[in-house]
């Protein structure tokens, strides 16, 4: 085959360290802007993108030349810049140390996306804590409860 090609579609979830409510309403929008346009820069594509005042969900079409760990450190390093450019009160702003990733078919993806779209109507029920570890199990990801928190 003379051509390579690709169609890899990808969930991410990553939170603020301890998941403190730093994304405020001022900055959200942007910030969500902000990391789409970091994945752009990475090749790839931002599908969606939601989250709460702790976290963040991103649907991604990935590059077929990027490897996940160096999206996720762009994005982080990236935005967590940005974000301590905002004003006084987002001068200890940090992401979590960790992330979540989980490949979706493409059948998936408008589920996801209305998922993501939800995600403040969901956080009137559900923690992220309570959230992060349905998706592990929904996912069949085994995991360590003292390693998943920061």
């Amino acid at each position: 085959m003379p051509q390579s090609l690709s169609l890899v579609l990808v969930h991410l979830v990553f939170s603020t360290k301890n998941r403190a409510p730093m994304i405020r309403p001022e900055i959200e929008p942007n910030l969500h802007a902000f990391l789409g346009g970091i994945v752009r820069d990475c090749g790839c594509t931002a599908i969606a993108c939601g989250g709460t005042e702790d976290h963040i969900h991103m649907l991604c079409s990935l590059s077929r030349t990027i490897a996940i760990a160096s999206l996720v450190e762009g994005l982080k390093t990236r935005s967590s810049k940005w974000v301590k450019t905002q004003g006084r009160a987002y001068d200890q702003f940090h992401w979590q140390n960790g992330y979540g990733v989980f490949s979706i078919g493409k059948s998936q993806e408008e589920a996801l996306k209305r998922y993501i779209a939800r995600q403040k109507e969901h956080h009137q029920k559900a923690s992220f804590q309570d959230e992060f570890r349905a998706i592990l199990r929904k996912y069949g990801v085994t995991f360590d409860e003292q390693y998943i928190w920061d």
